[in-house]
């Protein structure tokens, strides 16, 4: 069989890329292992946790209500988990089936199986799908790489005991364990903790650096740090070490190894969330020219190709960030390229959001990275407990920060922490993309009483016109 092109993966950026090379007129085939479209983030990462996670606000929020507002509900939630878990299903079954159908409809040809290559322009197929033709090769003109990434699992971890998870296996849901020991302290792990926690779990977080989501913004994490460590009823171990697991009977013993936690503590289940790694590992990218480096991830331009003609990468392979709406972008790039288009993947800003409560997002520049490369901003801060809006729904721990060019009050970055911080922060990326100046965002209308003005608001204090803060302008 041949194909004059072919996306290996059916991930976000996959699927993206497949889909707009068919919306330009060229024949496509998709080869992936999954029975669905999808990939990681709908099948087991951004879209499960996600739904999940609302089920964990709204507890949290009706928990509010009680402490608050002296609303109170006759006792304690009841939580069927085979419902939860089954509503979760059911949001996947819908989007992937979604997926198939806009495939169909597009004339985009789906082959169910592992894909490697044997050389530039063949790929061996693998696996007992009818989709599979007969001899299990299929050759190719281009080819665009789109096979994501897998939760990393130091070899001392993986005990082969099932109660010790990956995001996969956490999102899987197979119980509510009593005890739960969540390892790392990044984005996955703090998200699925406070699902646990909230469904009725007595979480534990241990991190090996000094803080929680090592290399975001410390004004953004502090509020989060908080809540997480309140949430956690004090068990949030920083400078620590997990030395060893070990399986015991119907529980996990662990060895501690740092100034906060030291010694042994036994738990119900761990979840190990220390970071993703790219699949390029098998892929037989060794019969190509494609370059891999130290990391793992594909060597590509700004135009997605690879140091081989014939093939481009996407997504999680391509390089960090590991996220899928980058991967969706790098999908259309790729597809625009191959349909002879003078287009490259340019960013000004790539927005990062953790959807824990609060929320944190950021895009653009850094105060961190500010101060790394030794460039000067102007950082400008609007607290939330000067909204009116988050007054009134009790949510002033946050907080709106920008980045602005001193020089020329273009705005260079953008940092929220609070409810619907990922919602919020879309503003800040098409202001950064455009190169708008503050007054831009000042002078721009903003609907009054909403977190949107907190936009408007910090941009104030740049020029020390925020209303409902006292913060004259610098001499």
């Amino acid at each position: 069989m041949h194909a004059p092109v072919v996306v290996l993966g059916g991930g976000p950026g996959g699927y993206a890329a497949a889909f707009l090379a068919a919306d330009e007129g060229m024949e496509v085939t998709i080869v992936e292992a999954e029975p669905r479209l999808g990939g990681t983030c709908l099948i087991r990462g951004c879209i499960p946790s996600k739904a999940l996670l609302h089920v964990a606000k709204v507890i949290s929020e009706v928990e509010e209500l009680k402490s608050e507002w002296g609303i109170e509900y006759s006792g304690e939630p009841k939580i069927d988990v085979d419902v939860v878990r089954a509503r979760k299903d059911k949001v996947i079954d819908n989007l992937t089936g979604g997926l198939g159908g806009l495939a169909k409809r597009r004339n985009v040809t789906v082959i169910q199986a592992r894909g490697s290559f044997v050389s530039s322009n063949e790929l061996k197929l693998e696996g007992d799908h009818e989709s599979i033709p007969e001899g299990g090769k299929l050759t190719f003109d281009k080819c665009i790489v789109a096979t994501g990434s897998i939760p990393a699992m130091p070899p001392a971890f993986d005990i082969g005991s099932d109660r010790v998870m990956d995001s996969t296996g956490a999102l899987a849901l197979k119980d509510i364990p009593e005890t739960l020991l969540v390892v790392g302290g990044g984005y996955i792990g703090l998200e699925m903790g406070t699902v646990y926690a909230h469904l009725g779990s007595k979480v534990s977080v241990v991190e090996l650096g000094e803080g929680l989501l090592p290399g975001a913004d410390r004004d953004l994490v502090k509020p989060l740090a908080k809540k997480i460590d309140k949430m956690c009823d004090g068990r949030v171990f920083l400078n620590t070490k997990v030395g060893s697991l070990a399986e015991d009977g119907d529980k996990v013993v662990v060895s501690f190894e740092g100034p906060s936690k030291f010694g042994t503590e036994s738990y119900d289940r761990v979840l190990i969330s220390i970071g993703r790694r790219p699949v390029t590992r098998g892929l037989g990218l060794e019969n190509t020219k494609v370059e891999v480096n130290e990391r793992g991830f594909i060597v590509c331009d700004e135009q997605q190709r690879t140091a081989d003609p014939n093939i481009l990468a996407i997504g999680d392979v391509a390089g960090d960030p590991m996220l899928a709406h980058k991967a969706t972008h790098e999908g259309r790039v790729a597809a625009e390229v191959l349909a002879g288009k003078n287009v490259a993947f340019d960013k000004a800003a790539i927005p990062a959001v953790v959807f824990t409560d609060p929320e944190i997002a950021w895009a653009g520049l850094t105060e961190g990275e500010a101060k790394a490369a030794g460039r000067k901003v102007d950082v400008e801060v609007y607290p939330w407990a000067a909204s009116g809006r988050a007054q009134a729904i009790g949510v002033t721990n946050g907080l709106t920060k920008w980045l602005v060019d001193p020089e020329t009050h273009r705005v260079l970055g953008c940092g929220i922490v609070g409810t619907g911080a990922g919602e919020l922060i879309a503003e800040a990326v098409l202001a950064i993309e455009m190169g708008c100046e503050v007054t831009d965002i000042t002078e721009s209308v903003h609907p009054h009483p909403t977190l949107s003005e907190t936009l408007m608001n910090a941009g104030e204090v740049h020029f020390g016109t925020a209303t409902e803060i006292y913060k004259p302008k610098r001499k």
